[in-house]
């Protein structure tokens, strides 16, 4: 080689140009995906391939090997050893919201375990992954050669749903990475169309539709503001958290259930954090774990018989990867360039691909129907001349001549259009004669004999009258933008109808980021509290009114009991609340917990609910005692103000008749593990909580039916942490069942064990002072057994009752008659034999038509039955 060929360089211009020359390679066509289809080149071959073999959804799987090989083979030239890992990724149902492929055989787990070897696993295209390349043959897309220019194939797949926001996906370029969460389909495509309709569409407008992301995995998703960050900028961190339940065994030991994993969590992973926490004394309150997951994830994990499963659950969630984040990076190619994207770009990027699928769609239609048009015209001409051309064809010595002749024989144009066909092809070329173009010629020639008959030339007219309406409606597309928009919609919302799934994913914001009551209706609710524990809330529209002395509808499924030694299951606590309120739960030890009522696990009129420790962080020995509904408030800017200075006061009254006025501001800083509400001597407890403001009557009633009223300033305010003044001093055997509120046009409502009741007017109980034993409020006898409880009502109200063994009815104040004071009452329910009046709550209306005929009475098979009437007077 001579000096001459020999040119110096400089090193580092020279690597520094070769590197940026890599860089782009490996960025544009290797890592990073494309923002119209969501795909990498690598996926969009193998997809591609896969079409190429007609693996359509309803066809028969085909062995990966071959897949593989042809796609290296074909379209990407890097072997079938690093193409098969692409493809079982758009086959794991765990990886992809929405799969692409559908495998068959062993294509890993979400353990991390690795699929089978190629050879033995097989695929085919999903519906979805079928409509990625819908209308790919109508010309929608460019075509380029391949690695050997032997084929062609897409540069972009058309993509008749958003892959790349449905699906997201991950990849790590040369100084640059992406990493897309995946969406909920039925949610991106309501966006798509409310943008295609308001292209000034606000960010907070499309949040409306999208959520927020929705992975494979039904993990919880905590915190809207990274939502609304990557949404805006392309850039976010999203918080994701597993799903646990806790249980209560018969043992008295408490389980806790791990049901779901955070999405990219290694179950066994987890697993050997978990015990590595056990080892190391960090995690003190485990004793046990077995994991018996299959395709769902149910790790169970025991704890000691002391352990406070609440607190384990946080430990879970601060030290292991049941809570984690996902740091959102929406980068993807567009134009040829690597570009940040928020959600609206990313959606108007996609709109305008569809718009150019659909234009260039449209446009190869046209042609083909322009094209089928002029063919049709020459049939139409040649039946219509059929004599002049057979005898041209005939006299003819060959084929040539024949084509010659059709050529040179022309029609005006007034003959054309009398006949009624259009003038295409070259008409007017020769003083406004018709030609037929060479394609027609061909045509003619080819005409079979059974095409000269008159049905066959109807059935021509017909089909050319058809291909003209296209060809009008084509024109119509290509000249009116609207029309190319509807028609992304209709078929985004046909993708949507038939492949949309709910969300898997939960959102639920953090404190202090929105108020979550602008997300939850404030419906009325029953929240029911067994003696056992278990709790729950019911939409109150679950309870249909009925008449008194019906046997009632079953509520509450009681938990039997674990052994002869112990009592069966019953309700204690019976609450008629809204959505938003706070409910105030009172322990046995003095302590008060504050909950929100759309907190409670909601559950149906006949399920037992959910143990009271899987909601609030009780220490063992606690126990639930009273219940204090607060309804929520806000000020004109609508900050919470449930705990103002002037809110009122928290009126306390104890089974032995001690009661207690405490400010409600005291109990503004409550925390999760609770805060001192009242001190209790040993042996007794508290049997009722109500909100007074200060200048309230309040009523004491007993177990043998004594009551006593007195104005709420007999009892000054006190702290928290006191024992309070004696209100009423019952007998030795008797104690205090119900506290009441004295309240203008309202009457005093007491039931007794027997499913007797009354109604009383406040007049008749005369104001005593405090401390006294107080006045008769209802005569107990055998026949009406001791009174139960005691509540304030209206004859607008509706009453609940509980019983013993979970039955429920709903009833209207109005159909209980009012009862002196020395009274036994009417009956309210007709009640089983062994069962006893439980608990009896006011009924917030849920605003729902009561329309039950108040005579009607349903029993628990749903028959009807009259009620008792000797019965429904107990006498007096």
């Amino acid at each position: 080689m001579s000096d001459d060929h020999i040119k110096p360089i400089n090193v580092a211009e020279e690597l520094s140009k070769s590197f940026l020359d890599y860089s782009m390679s490996v960025i544009i066509s290797r890592a990073l995906p494309d923002v119209r289809d969501g795909l990498k080149p690598s996926q969009r071959r193998i997809l591609f391939a896969m079409r190429e073999l007609n693996l359509a959804p309803g066809k028969q799987h085909i062995k990966c090997a071959k897949i593989c090989g042809d796609t290296s083979g074909n379209y990407h030239p890097h072997g079938e050893a690093v193409i098969y890992p692409t493809l079982v990724n758009m086959g794991q149902h765990w990886s992809m919201r929405e799969r692409l492929i559908d495998g068959q055989g062993n294509f890993g787990s979400v353990e991390g375990d690795p699929p089978a070897a190629m050879r033995y696993t097989e695929a085919r295209l999903t519906h979805l992954g079928l409509a990625m390349m819908e209308d790919l043959e109508k010309d929608t897309v460019d075509f380029v050669p391949n690695y050997d220019e032997r084929l062609t194939e897409p540069t972009v797949l058309p993509s008749a749903f958003p892959n790349l926001l449905v699906n997201g996906g991950t990849g790590i370029a040369v100084g640059m990475a992406t990493n897309l969460p995946p969406h909920n389909l039925g949610e991106i495509v309501d966006a798509i169309c409310a943008q295609v309709d308001h292209p000034e569409i606000t960010l907070p407008e499309l949040m409306h539709y999208v959520k927020g992301p929705d992975f494979p995995v039904a993990c919880e998703i905590r915190g809207v503001r990274g939502i609304e960050e990557y949404f805006r900028t392309g850039r976010g961190s999203i918080r994701m958290r597993g799903k646990m339940e806790i249980e209560e065994m018969d043992n008295g030991k408490s389980l806790i259930t791990i049901r779901e994993v955070p999405y990219g969590v290694n179950r066994a992973t987890l697993q050997e954090r978990i015990a590595e926490l056990v080892n190391e004394k960090i995690l003190t309150g485990i004793s046990g774990m077995r994991d018996l997951s299959d395709e769902e994830t149910r790790i169970e994990i025991e704890l000691k018989r002391d352990a406070r499963p609440q607190v384990v659950v946080n430990q879970l969630y601060k030290l292991t990867s049941m809570e984690t984040s996902f740091s959102v990076n929406m980068l993807a190619i567009h134009d040829r360039r690597p570009k940040l994207l928020s959600l609206k770009e990313a959606i108007d990027c996609y709109i305008e691909h569809r718009r150019e699928v659909i234009v260039r769609r449209t446009r190869y239609l046209l042609g083909k129907a322009e094209e089928r048009a002029e063919l049709l015209e020459a049939y139409l001409l040649a039946l219509e001349h059929i004599d002049d051309f057979i005898h041209i064809i005939r006299s003819s010595k060959n084929r040539d001549e024949a084509r010659e002749r059709l050529a040179a024989y022309s029609f005006s144009k007034e003959t054309a259009e009398k006949i009624g066909i259009l003038i295409r092809g070259q008409a007017g070329v020769q003083g406004g004669r018709y030609i037929f173009t060479e394609r027609q010629v061909n045509a003619i020639l080819e005409l079979r004999l059974y095409q000269l008959t008159a049905l066959e030339k109807d059935k021509i007219q017909s089909e050319y009258n058809g291909v003209l309406a296209e060809i009008t409606d084509l024109l119509d597309i290509l000249a009116r933008e609207i029309r190319v928009l509807t028609i992304i919609k209709d078929e985004l919302l046909a993708i949507r109808g038939k492949y949309a799934t709910p969300r898997k994913c939960e959102i639920l914001p953090e404190e202090g980021e929105i108020a979550i009551e602008d997300l939850i209706a404030n419906d009325a609710m029953i929240v029911t509290l067994s003696h056992r524990g278990y709790i729950k809330r019911t939409p109150a529209s679950e309870f249909r009114v009925q008449g008194r002395g019906g046997k009632g509808l079953r509520g509450m499924e009681t938990r039997s009991a674990a052994s002869k030694d112990d009592e069966d299951d019953f309700v204690e606590h019976l609450f008629s609340v809204q959505a938003h309120d706070y409910l105030m739960f009172f322990t046995n030890t003095g302590r008060v917990y504050v909950e929100r009522v759309y907190e409670v696990p909601e559950g149906s009129r006949t399920s037992k609910g959910r143990n009271i420790r899987n909601v609030l962080n009780l220490k063992p020995e606690e126990k639930i005692a009273a219940l204090l509904r607060l309804e929520r408030a806000t000020d004109e800017k609508g900050d919470d103000v449930t705990f103002r200075e002037d809110a009122g006061f928290v009126f306390f009254a104890t089974r032995s008749g001690k009661v207690k006025k405490t400010a409600l501001n005291e109990f503004r800083n409550y925390r999760k593990d609770g805060i001192i509400a009242i001190n209790l001597e040993e042996n007794n407890e508290l049997i009722g909580v109500r909100l007074t403001s200060g200048g309230d009557d309040v009523i004491l009633v007993t177990h043998e039916g004594m009551s006593i009223r007195f104005h709420e300033d007999e009892s000054r305010p006190l702290g928290r942490n006191t024992a309070g003044v004696a209100g009423i001093r019952p007998e030795e055997s008797d104690f205090v069942v119900g506290l009441a509120l004295v309240t203008e046009g309202s009457t005093l409502l007491v039931a007794s064990e027997n499913g007797i009741g009354k109604r009383t007017a406040f007049d008749e109980y005369r104001k005593q002072s405090r401390g006294g034993k107080g006045i008769i409020t209802m005569k107990v006898t055998d026949k009406t057994g001791p009174v139960v409880g005691a509540v304030t009502v209206t004859e607008e109200d509706e009453l609940m009752l509980m019983t013993s063994s979970g039955q429920s009815i709903r009833i209207r104040v109005a159909e209980v008659r009012e009862a002196g004071r020395n009274t036994q009452g009417v009956k309210l329910l007709t009640l089983r034999e062994g069962e006893k009046l439980q608990d009896i709550s006011k009924v917030i209306p849920d605003g729902e038509d009561s329309s039950a005929n108040a005579d009607e009475v349903s029993g628990e098979d749903g028959a009807s039955e009259e009620p008792d009437a000797a019965a429904d007077e107990a006498g007096e």
